[in-house]
């Protein structure tokens, strides 16, 4: 069912393990040419245009693309009492841990009349994008709206692909969720198109152009936010989901395997990596994955997805090897299961979300710890963080000097300018002593 990769008597470097750790065959640039006509398509036909997508991709096209206010009040009111108390107190956790995300503006003093101010200011219009496809994901419109609501962004937009099931409307589901956040523009499309909605606008639907793109998708939504980037700002480029399990003798078998078919759930491509020093441990994680896994709804997707090259049972001598095979993997989601959890905690560098012990699952991240689920995937977080209040600021530097403040520093710049065969740099400041 899933792959073993014996690294025991194996000392790698840190490029080897790069190469040897399991992987997705997934190449966003082969998305690129189909995702860059479907932009442009869009760029030139506007509505005509995403309507025709939905109907080849989505297979429903929506009455409109912009959804009626009127019918996201009227799924707030239609949410089942069980579902909208889970969002309202997925809400609640994410808007908490999200607030403690936000710096304080600081003044740092350089001496007398010599100041920076440092301040974080939010994005003005941010889209917000919600993947349809296998699975209903109200959880990500919690993760994406509710920090961006808390860094200050005024204008939030949401796009998710219209449903054959609902008539060509955005699921249910979704739209109570928006409406339980106060969303009030939202469009029914989805893929490369939307993207490119939302980086160029559509003025027959009265979609204004966003600033920054962030919510996850498939590999063809990645691409066209790897093509838009640079006209607005994207979070990442999310690729399939990953979770790694760094495990010790001491580990529930039971539990870990149930962990791995969570994620495996997700999608055939979807990552599920087990890392141990105990081959007792591995032998017993897999023969739970065999028993487990067939029961589990989509058994299907499941198997597929445990028998592909981007999972494995990694064996190794130790487990600073673990922490080693780990970082150098990045993966989203990290879960701890050793007898000293800060230990191998204390040893890990790379990762977009790090769960410890067997009573915090990825599945909590997913929905209710108070984290953001929106992570690095691909290795991407031994460079980027996960989504969170901080991706919708930007730091600005506020310089105020007096006079006198500039004049201390004016004969240092004056060096530095002629050192740089830049003299108009140092004449600006002397000009203001020239009297």
């Amino acid at each position: 069912m899933i792959q073993t990769l014996d690294l025991r008597g194996r000392h790698p470097s840190r490029a080897e393990l790069a190469d040897l750790v399991p992987r997705a065959r997934v190449d966003v640039a082969v998305a690129s040419e189909a995702a860059a006509a479907l932009i442009s398509d869009v760029r030139d036909r506007g509505e005509a245009a995403l309507r025709e997508q939905a109907s080849r991709f989505d297979r429903a096209e929506p009455d409109s693309i912009r959804v009626d206010p009127a019918r996201i009040t009227a799924a707030v009111v239609a949410l089942d009492p069980a579902v909208r108390a889970a969002i309202e107190e997925a809400i609640a956790r994410v808007r908490v841990a999200s607030q403690a995300q936000v710096p304080a503006a600081a003044v740092t003093a350089l001496g007398p009349g010599a100041e920076v101010i440092q301040r974080w200011q939010p994005v003005t219009r941010v889209g917000l994008y919600v993947p349809g496809g296998k699975a209903v994901y109200p959880s990500s419109v919690v993760m994406n709206v509710v920090p961006a609501q808390v860094a200050g962004v005024r204008s939030v937009v949401v796009a998710s692909p219209p449903q054959a099931e609902f008539n060509g409307e955005v699921h249910p589901v979704i739209l109570g969720a928006c409406g339980l956040l106060g969303v009030e523009e939202v469009y029914a499309m989805g893929g490369a198109g939307a993207i490119g909605a939302f980086a160029y606008g559509v003025a027959d639907v009265a979609l204004d152009p966003v600033d920054l793109i962030t919510g996850p998708g498939n590999v063809y939504v990645a691409a066209a936010k790897r093509l838009v980037r640079g006209v607005v700002g994207i979070d990442s480029e999310a690729g399939p989901t990953e979770i790694l399990i760094i495990a010790d003798e001491h580990a529930n078998a039971r539990l870990v395997a149930a962990d791995l078919i969570s994620q495996a759930e997700h999608d055939e491509i979807a990552a599920a990596v087990l890392v141990t020093d105990s081959e007792e441990l591995a032998d017993r994680v897999r023969a739970e994955l065999a028993a487990q896994a067939p029961s589990t709804r989509h058994a299907e997707r499941v198997a597929e997805a445990l028998a592909g090259p981007q999972s494995a049972i990694v064996l190794v001598d130790d487990l600073p090897a673990a922490a080693a095979v780990s970082n150098a993997y990045g993966p989203e989601h990290l879960e701890i299961h050793t007898a000293n959890l800060g230990e191998t905690l204390d040893s890990i560098t790379n990762a977009g979300a790090i769960f410890l012990g067997a009573d915090s699952p990825v599945s909590l991240g997913d929905y209710l710890a108070g984290s953001n689920h929106v992570l690095p995937t691909g290795g991407q977080s031994r460079f980027s963080a996960g989504l969170g209040a901080s991706t919708f600021l930007r730091s600005q530097q506020i310089i105020r000097y007096t006079h006198e403040g500039l004049q201390e520093v004016a004969p240092l710049i004056r060096n530095l300018s002629d050192a740089e065969h830049l003299p108009a740099h140092g004449d600006a400041v002397d000009a203001r002593f020239a009297d």
